[in-house]
């Protein structure tokens, strides 16, 4: 086996060294509760009754009565609202068919929430989807709660739901879990063609019934949406975790090899003996770090992989993103950061292709453990094909059939994955630079303050940042109003980078799974509404935003700084579209470099 590349190494030394105590303690508790067996065979009468008094099919019920085969709860995602959900809908029937098959039972023990950042962009209900990630983590403590499963399958696709899953699923870390993908729906109308006629209609050059069009062009059928945003992103992290099997992310929905897939994935959970908790070690924590950076992944990550490392007693910073980032080579072009899609990506080689060369490399932890056991992540080379009705291991992807698409290690897009750690007066932000060119990566112009996205939007119409620009929009971190995404922004910025002007965006808020060509300096922390120095920017003053150096500057005198009170806040907004019931969790949650979570 190749050797690690150094780089990898210490930083996994470094994260091993800094969770010793944390990880030694989730173990210890993992162990405790597997030693412990599932609690439905020292029920009471009555309790294991309520527990299979559902089942309609018959052997289910009596295997649930007798207790000796194995049980696994379902948790799932389905609504028929949202397209990458939709194909849940008769994924519980078909697992349980394929567990029994398996000599197991099979019960969806329960569901969770599912929305959509892409529906709630720019409205209320975007203060909510940070937040239920911790929701849905949750409702996945809850559904296993019963303590009546031997393992787990997991249904989820998009942007909080696979993170907060994962985080549910490894408070019962003793379980075996399988998470089980939907894929991508097939391409519509190119990525390209779609955010030329979004940049026009921020010009007012087309109108809306011509926007409709596109997009609905675009997201047009069952399935994940195509660009490489936070849902894709979160089923090459699962991939490259060893929670899915071998080439199971990016099957379309509705496909024989779909199908099978799915199959496969009840089979392999009753068989699974490697708990979850056990899998998600600080090899397969590093391995989804890598994978994010060698494909241009979504930046919601440098939230989300924190507060899953958290979930398993691990503790991962900034600054090991950093530090990998600077070694590890960008691999692929998916829209933003290109204008192929998810589905090309596949075709070029997908994960089979990007795992082995990252393998060779020494660029991952291939003996990390994953759900097919008896191969470690280095052999998910190896897809899984089908040939006729049979699924089988297919041969190992070599070489790239589009490497304007997926490169090879040799020969990558850029020579580091393009993740930036950024400190200064400002606070610390991370800056994603992988689709922005070189020439646009020092930006130092007058700053522009907001508090929100309608009013940069407002200012942009009006002709008012139609100059070089630092646009600061503070009070959007989650304990101001849940860190929305502050996706609206990116086609009026993008139009003022196009005429020629020095552009920048600088925010304690998330920017989106598909940032893009305009440099951000997203998740600055402490955000504004923990006193963070942001409330001290004011219209006028020269920012420096340097992605090279990895610094964020405010060019004021430091007397004058630091004797500038902190803005006022705005006024509470968070009532209506539930959230109010949130108030708890803006209140609990930690910084941004932490997870943004409310968990410890």
């Amino acid at each position: 086996m190749t050797s690690l590349h150094p780089v990898l190494d210490a930083v996994t030394r470094r994260i091993r060294e800094r969770s010793h105590a944390t990880r030694a303690a989730y173990l210890e508790r993992l162990r405790a509760a597997a030693a412990q067996g599932p609690r439905r065979l020292a029920l009471g009468c009555a309790n294991r009754a309520h527990g299979f008094a559902g089942c309609t099919a018959a052997e289910d019920k009596a295997a649930l009565r007798g207790g000796s085969l194995p049980a696994i709860g379902i948790v799932t995602s389905y609504n028929d609202m949202l397209s990458a959900h939709q194909p849940y809908g008769d994924y519980p029937e078909r697992l349980k068919a394929a567990v029994r098959a398996a000599g197991g039972v099979a019960q969806v023990a329960g569901g969770v929430p599912a929305m959509c950042d892409g529906v709630t962009q720019g409205e209320p209900g975007m203060e909510l989807s940070l937040f239920s990630r911790e929701v849905i983590a949750m409702g996945t403590a809850v559904a296993l709660s019963h303590g009546t499963f031997d393992g787990v399958l997991c249904l989820g696709v998009c942007d909080k739901i696979v993170p907060g899953l994962l985080i549910g699923a490894l408070s019962f870390g003793h379980l075996p879990t399988v998470f089980v993908p939907a894929g991508p729906m097939p391409s519509g109308l190119p990525n390209k063609e779609k955010g030329r006629i979004r940049q026009q209609y921020a010009e007012g050059k087309l109108d809306k019934d011509a926007l409709l069009e596109a997009e609905a062009a675009s997201y047009h059928a069952p399935g994940t949406c195509t660009f490489y945003g936070t849902a894709n992103s979160n089923q090459m992290l699962v991939e490259m975790m060893g929670l899915h099997l071998p080439g199971s992310s990016f099957a379309n929905p509705g496909t024989a090899l779909r199908d099978a897939l799915t199959d496969a994935a009840a089979r392999r959970v009753v068989a699974l003996r490697t708990p979850i908790g056990e899998i998600v070690d600080e090899r397969a924590i590093v391995n989804a770090v890598v994978g994010l950076l060698a494909t241009g992944g979504s930046t919601n990550h440098t939230l989300h992989l924190p507060a899953i490392a958290a979930a398993a007693g691990i503790a991962l910073t900034w600054e090991d993103f950093a530090e990998l980032s600077a070694v590890v080579p960008l691999l692929a072009r998916v829209y933003p950061n290109g204008s192929a899609d998810v589905n090309h990506f596949e075709a070029a080689g997908g994960m089979a292709f990007l795992i082995g060369e990252l393998a060779d490399a020494g660029l991952l932890h291939g003996d990390a453990a994953t759900v097919w056991e008896g191969d470690s992540i280095a052999a998910y080379r190896r897809p899984l094909r089908l040939e006729g009705s049979e699924l089988v291991r297919g041969a190992a992807v070599h070489e790239s059939a589009d490497p304007a698409v997926l490169a090879p290690v040799a020969s990558p897009m850029a020579a580091e994955g393009g993740l930036r750690v950024l400190s200064g007066p400002l606070g610390r932000a991370v800056v994603k630079v992988s689709a922005v060119k070189p020439d646009h990566r020092v930006i130092e112009a007058p700053a522009r303050v907001f508090t929100d996205q309608e009013s940069v939007q407002a200012a942009f119409r009006r002709g008012e940042l139609h100059r070089d620009v630092v646009v600061v929009v503070r009070f959007q971190g989650p304990k101001a109003n849940g860190m929305p995404e502050l996706h609206k922004l990116t086609p009026p910025l993008g139009v003022l980078q196009d005429l020629g002007y020095r552009v920048a965006l600088v925010t304690d808020g998330r920017m989106s799974g598909a940032s893009g060509k305009v440099p951000a300096a997203i998740h600055v922390t402490p955000e504004a509404a923990a006193g963070g120095p942001l409330g001290r920017v004011r219209d006028g003053d020269m920012l420096r935003l340097d992605t090279e150096r990895g610094t964020l500057e405010v060019l004021v005198d430091d007397a004058e700084w630091t004797a500038r009170p902190l803005a006022d806040a705005p006024a509470d907004a968070g009532v209506g579209c539930g959230r109010e019931l949130f108030g708890v969790f803006r209140r609990a949650v930690g910084s941004a470099e932490a997870g943004a979570s409310v968990f410890g």
